[in-house]
């Protein structure tokens, strides 16, 4: 494998300093960003709710100011799916908020913690890691690159899985359990620096888990990619202090 190969093939998140397998660049997760974007908006009606909409962007502008994505073109835009409780973050910086989830955010600082934990998987790269991680199962670990001049199909339906954000392939790749920790950690510095209270990001789950608990235990999508249980809850009260901190301490 050539060095360029190697420096691709391994990433470290320069947050946590967690190290990952990465067969995809910056500029083509951006590209297929992009690209996935671009089908959303074709297959999923845009909301007509102006304060709605205008919620999702005032937060959505103030997280993104906190945080950096290479190759971002920032844009946030609410979906009306009002029985889909679900959002997404895609690492070209289109941001998607499913109009069911507002009823659970029910503020702007439910809606920060949304917003900046699916910002945290992009700026991590989970997503490339997802894609990297089945390129190296079904195409032999090939550079992206490869893979879509290999068998370019087959390549899109990966990439739509990895970063979770249609049902024409039929399923969804969940994160993994660190990677869901670690998208709430980056989540709640990200809504502490941007003068949101991070006590809220526990409040907003506990919303999740009553809202789940009444319908019954139901698979929701959401909750489908991003589990949700005691373990989470406990690790944002771990990090608590931290962005309390934060957000105690700006303006000072």
């Amino acid at each position: 494998m050539t060095l360029a190969a190697l420096m691709i093939a391994c990433y470290t998140n320069p947050q946590t300093g967690r190290r990952s397998l990465m067969l995809v660049t910056p500029q083509e997760e951006a590209q297929l960003g992009l690209d996935a974007f671009t089908q959303i908006k074709q297959e999923t009606p845009v909301s007509t709710d102006p304060t709605g909409t205008t919620q999702v962007r005032r937060v959505g502008e103030k997280i993104s100011g906190v945080v950096e994505l290479p190759y971002a073109q920032w844009e946030f835009v609410l979906f009306r799916a009002d029985d889909t409780p679900n959002a997404f973050c895609l690492p070209s910086g289109k941001v998607g908020i499913y109009s069911g989830i507002l009823p659970i955010t029910k503020d702007d600082a439910g809606l920060a913690t949304v917003i900046g934990h699916e910002v945290a998987h992009a700026v991590a790269r989970h997503g490339g890691e997802r894609m990297s991680e089945q390129l190296m199962v079904e195409l032999g670990g090939v550079a992206l690159s490869v893979a879509l001049d290999q068998q370019p199909q087959r390549t899109q339906e990966l990439a739509m899985i990895a970063y979770g954000v249609t049902t024409t392939v039929g399923r969804v790749l969940p994160h993994s359990r660190q990677a869901e920790l670690e998208a709430d950690y980056m989540g709640l510095i990200y809504m502490a620096k941007a003068g949101y209270d991070p006590r809220e990001a526990v409040n907003f789950w506990r919303r999740f888990q009553a809202y789940n608990s009444q319908r019954g235990g139901q698979n929701v999508e959401f909750l489908s990619t991003h589990p949700l249980d005691e373990r989470r809850i406990r690790e944002l009260g771990r990090h608590m202090p931290e962005a309390l901190a934060i957000y105690e301490g700006r303006g000072g």
